[in-house]
């Protein structure tokens, strides 16, 4: 019965959105094995590393105590990612969770933090933006993990949150600020929701969003999820600025 279920499951023939082949999936296994990015990346941060390496420069030489204690991410925020990631964002597009979910769980490292937390919290949109989208999309790629990982018959932290982070206030624009002052500009735009503090409390939290450039994000929610009592707080996501050259 379970592999019958499997077999409806999945998806239908399509165009390749990127080479526009067919019949394939939305994104072919040609472009996506062209556009995969590097295999190695850096355990703290996700940046990519030359292979046998686990932290980049940026994180070894960090003294400061990080809220942040992981984070994978399946691909370079380059293209064609870049594009796709803003149909699913901007478009009215979440179908795009699975293919991108797909993807992410091809990392053992993303794989190894999603059976080891706890709790999986996306990153929380303003209600004001989440009315004008329709969706959160980082709770999209949640829900698509977790369906795509029991598929694969993966085993799963039992609980999900979509509001055990809230953010407070819209961070001004940021894309032209550096790491230290993005940081500034979110501090206290996000917190715990105090009905789920007693999930957050002492739990390893992977907190999931669509792409991070800094860090800052990521960051700051982590931060939050601490001042509540989490343990621990990793992070999972679906593609990672590359750091300048």
């Amino acid at each position: 019965m379970l592999s019958t279920w499997r077999t409806l499951l999945q998806p239908l023939p399509g165009i390749c959105q990127v080479c526009g082949g067919w019949p394939t999936r939305p994104v072919c296994e040609n472009c996506a094995r062209r556009f995969a990015g590097p295999a190695a990346r850096c355990r703290g941060c996700a940046a990519p590393v030359p292979e046998g390496l686990s932290r980049c420069g940026a994180c070894l030489t960090r003294i400061e105590p990080q809220p942040l204690q992981a984070c994978a991410a399946a691909v370079d925020y380059t293209y064609p990612w870049d594009r796709l990631i803003a149909r699913f964002k901007f478009r009215g597009e979440p179908g795009w969770a699975t293919p991108f979910a797909q993807r992410m769980l091809q990392s053992a490292h993303a794989r190894d933090l999603l059976t080891q937390c706890g709790l999986v919290v996306p990153v929380p949109l303003t209600s004001t933006r989440l009315a004008e989208r329709g969706y959160n999309q980082a709770w999209e790629l949640v829900k698509a993990v977790q369906q795509q990982a029991r598929l694969q018959g993966m085993a799963l932290p039992a609980l999900a949150s979509p509001d055990a982070l809230v953010r407070l206030v819209e961070a001004p624009d940021q894309h032209s600020l550096s790491r230290e002052q993005r940081l500034q500009n979110l501090r206290g735009v996000f917190a715990a929701h105090p009905d789920r503090v007693a999930h957050i409390r002492a739990a390893h939290v992977l907190l999931v969003d669509d792409v991070t450039t800094t860090g800052a994000t990521l960051h700051a929610g982590a931060q939050a999820l601490l001042q509540a009592g989490a343990a621990r707080v990793s992070a999972l996501v679906f593609a990672r600025t590359p750091p300048p050259d």
